[in-house]
């Protein structure tokens, strides 16, 4: 029996997943966090096996929680979940340690495919995610991938039309820090102004 542990901030995406993941006789969803604080605290005292993590979470985000996990217990399987496009994350989740990454717009039986293929100890590649990492290998690094996972965050919500003030609600975090994190994506940027950062967000694919 493959044991999951799905890792998101709302809770009819968690209903909804449980319900499609346990159709599958082999897999049983035997845990659900909402955010950071709660997930951490469960794999420290649970057994998992695969973890589907979201990305967008109050508070630290999936990335950072990844880092972790991967500290508490470097032998879970984690699928980073996402609304984000593969160009955002998902080389920088590999590298964090994740087993694969999936888009919240994946089929069913995909996720129930990249599960059972993670709970063995693989890497869940999809082809989007292959070209990305070849890309990748062959092409000189582009300035976003300076940014911490924190600014790369912020950015691609700046870009996405955002205010700072929605940006702050929906991080759990001040105006004030926001405002601090978009001076540093300026200056690693080496731009001056948001719309120079959207037009770079929608040039390197970042934002649809």
């Amino acid at each position: 029996m493959i044991k999951v542990l799905i890792t998101d901030d709302h809770i009819v995406v968690r209903r909804g997943l449980k319900n499609i993941l346990e159709e599958c006789p082999e897999i049983k969803v035997t845990g659900e966090a909402g955010q950071g604080g709660e997930l951490l605290a469960k794999i420290m005292h649970n057994d998992y096996d695969v973890i589907l993590l979201d990305i967008s979470l109050p508070g630290r985000n999936g990335l950072d929680l990844l880092k972790e996990i991967k500290k508490i217990n470097p032998g879970i399987g984690v699928i980073m979940f996402s609304i984000h496009p593969e160009e955002q994350y998902a080389v920088r989740a590999l590298k964090l340690g994740a087993s694969g990454y999936l888009m919240k717009s994946t089929t069913p039986g995909e996720l129930i495919t990249a599960i059972k293929r993670v709970a063995q100890g693989r890497k869940y590649i999809t082809s989007v995610l292959a070209e990305t990492l070849a890309l990748n290998i062959n092409n000189k690094k582009p300035l976003h991938k300076t940014l911490s996972d924190r600014e790369l965050e912020v950015m691609c919500l700046m870009a996405a039309g955002k205010s700072p003030s929605e940006i702050a609600e929906e991080l759990s975090l001040s105006v004030k820090t926001i405002s601090t994190y978009r001076k540093r994506i300026l200056i690693k940027m080496n731009i001056k102004t948001t719309s120079e950062i959207i037009r770079y967000a929608i040039k390197a694919g970042l934002v649809e």
